[in-house]
């Protein structure tokens, strides 16, 4: 008797033969089949987008989480015994949805509160008692040696958007997001709070910018009206990393020309984002002398 169902194997063939990648036998390690992909790519098979998230998922399962991890000393938390004003305030300056919840250690993290949980504490009229305990949702919390093709598919399975990560005394290290894996696969996400559409510059405060990588040099020379080579490099990206000789980690910090450059965002890939802040007598930045709170160099 003759079953229709395919055998073990065809369907990743098959796969394999349309994108005409089978012709010179199935690729035996992934080096070979990094080299097939790309070469489906060159023949126009695939676009460089889709080349370039096919590539994130092979390297999900080789990184781990204390790769991507957003560091304890940069995580926005609220401390437990912090009254209501303090937290709505760090709620509306840093844009995020959920915050880790800490006693009096940082490293010591109770659990999970939600923005969308203040939402009944922002109106004007009479607010009932606020008690951060009512609102505490349970953290997950996982190793830094935890792979993050594992960690997505936890994500997924217990619908948490969060984990905490702890090092080997069981002390918080810092947090990675389900976005923060997603972006490994599929580059930046950026979101409304981020950016205005097409800004590649966004004064944070006095002296300092939040910069994408991607911003040309010349329209950052003629917003801050300096003067760093375009002969090299085209983006502010391009030049930071050759200031490094290799690809920075988030939190590296290079000072070039009168400016301090810090990794804002980055993966193993590529830097996405910055933080530029002024140094010394700078004068102010021609693209912000008209006084705009936000600006929308494009």
């Amino acid at each position: 008797m003759t079953s229709d169902r395919p055998r073990r194997g065809s369907s990743s063939r098959n796969w394999l033969g349309r994108l005409g990648l089978a012709r010179g036998g199935e690729p035996q390690d992934r080096a070979q089949l990094a080299a097939m992909l790309e070469g489906a790519r060159a023949r126009g098979l695939l676009d460089r987008d889709a080349l370039s998230m096919i590539e994130g998922v092979m390297q999900v399962s080789d990184l781990r989480v204390g790769e991507i991890m957003i560091p304890r000393a940069d995580m926005v938390h609220i401390r437990r015994d912090e009254p209501l004003e303090r937290i709505l305030a760090v709620a509306v300056e840093s844009g995020h949805s959920r915050f880790p919840v800490t006693g009096e250690d940082k490293g010591e993290v109770l659990g999970i509160l939600l923005a969308k949980d203040l939402l009944t504490y922002c109106s004007n009229g009479p607010r009932r008692a606020f008690n951060i305990r009512d609102h505490l949702r349970g953290a997950i919390f996982v190793p830094e040696s935890k792979r993050l093709n594992v960690l997505l598919k936890e994500f997924r399975a217990s619908r948490n958007h969060m984990a905490i990560v702890v090092d080997e005394y069981g002390a918080a290290a810092g947090l990675v997001t389900i976005e923060d894996v997603l972006e490994q696969i599929v580059g930046e996400i950026e979101d409304e709070h981020d950016y205005e559409e097409g800004a590649f510059i966004y004064r944070r405060g006095k002296d300092e910018y939040t910069i994408k990588a991607r911003t040309p040099i010349e329209d950052f020379n003629a917003y801050f009206g300096s003067d760093l080579s375009e002969a090299e490099f085209d983006t502010i990206g391009g030049l930071v990393v050759n200031a490094f000789s290799r690809l920075p980690s988030r939190g590296e910090r290079v000072d070039i020309a009168n400016f301090r450059f810090t990794v804002l965002r980055a993966d193993s890939r590529r830097v996405h984002m910055l933080t530029a802040r002024l140094l010394g007598d700078n004068p102010e930045p021609e693209g912000h002398r008209d006084g705009a709170g936000r600006d929308s160099m494009r």
